[in-house]
């Protein structure tokens, strides 16, 4: 089976026409999506409103502008507020480099068909973002001016309560946060509908993974390799698919290895098992990123290609990649 992609790199400093036909292109699919169990599934608007002014108080006023472009209808303002979404699993793997320059490198393992598979340059709250779109303004990962970087996992637990899909809390904390201390105190506080593991580094090497998930508290801890599992197993077929031990075993035994180098650590992020060929399976390995908050860069990393990019130098271009 071969997966063929085109990941576009977009900027747009304000809210404008740029996101609205990007995110009018998929909104069929989204809508489908947050439907999916019902529309009277779904908080409501005013629910929604309510829920970020308590919890994202800085995002609303953009979050007014999206819902206006995007069409402006009760569905879409529901949608776009990611309150209590439909369930998402993923697969994924990241880690924190700290010998020498830090970096966070991650796979994203999903359904290439649901992939945004956009990259968005934004400053909407006046600080340069840089990451990979997801659930329209949301991010999968991404950078921001003040050096933070952020990843996310899924958790490995089927669980679903109240609180906000992931992307969004992501896209929250690099628009509000410039250190890992700040963006752990965000992600503390804020509640999330399933469980994920987000990463965090901060151009000073702070670092800390959060498991984050509905209706408990955030668990913070130090460690430098998460895959798609909280310390114990709570969802065994998921972990056995995803080879989510396996993974997890592999790179930490790498990562301190007196011989590992920095080049090397991030190559076997393109090798399996952490590398996923399982794409019939809608988990296969759908990029590796290699973000430094030093400089503020990302790298995209593909088996046959790579893509080399700096926040506030984003060209806006399409990039063809044939995973095998």
């Amino acid at each position: 089976m071969v997966t063929a992609l085109q990941i576009s790199s977009r900027v747009e400093d304000a809210p404008g026409a740029t996101w609205a036909a990007h995110a009018r292109a998929l909104w069929p699919g989204y809508r489908t999506w947050f439907l999916s169990e019902g529309e009277q599934a779904r908080p409501t608007y005013l629910a929604t409103v309510r829920a970020m002014r308590a919890h994202m108080p800085e995002l609303v006023p953009v979050y007014e502008q999206l819902v206006e472009l995007v069409g402006g209808s009760d569905l879409q303002a529901r949608c776009l507020g990611l309150y209590c979404p439909p369930p998402f699993v993923r697969g994924c793997s990241q880690a924190v480099w700290t010998r020498g320059e830090p970096l966070l490198v991650r796979n994203y393992d999903f359904v290439a068909e649901l992939w945004e598979q956009c990259l968005l340059q934004t400053s909407w709250l006046g600080r340069p973002v840089l990451g990979m779109s997801d659930c329209l303004w949301g991010l999968l990962d991404g950078v921001n001016q003040a050096g933070l970087c952020l990843s996310l996992a899924f958790g490995g637990s089927r669980d679903v309560g109240t609180g906000f899909g992931v992307p969004l809390i992501v896209r929250y904390v690099l628009e509000t946060c410039a250190t890992c201390a700040e963006a752990v105190a965000a992600l503390r506080r804020i509640p999330c509908h399933m469980a994920y593991n987000i990463t965090v580094l901060d151009a000073t090497g702070a670092h800390a993974t959060v498991f984050v998930g509905p209706d408990r508290d955030a668990e913070v801890t130090s460690r430098r390799v998460i895959t798609n599992h909280q310390g114990t197993i709570a969802w065994q077929a998921h972990a056995e698919a995803t080879g989510s031990v396996d993974r997890l075993r592999v790179l930490t035994r790498h990562l301190d290895g007196d011989d590992e180098t920095e080049a090397r650590f991030v190559q076997r992020f393109l090798e399996p098992p952490t590398y996923s060929h399982a794409h019939a399976r809608g988990f296969g390995t759908l990029y590796t990123a290699v973000y430094r908050p030093v400089g503020r860069t990302l790298q995209l990393l593909w088996p046959s290609a790579r893509w080399d990019l700096a926040l506030g130098s984003i060209e806006e271009r399409t990039v063809s990649v044939v995973l095998p």
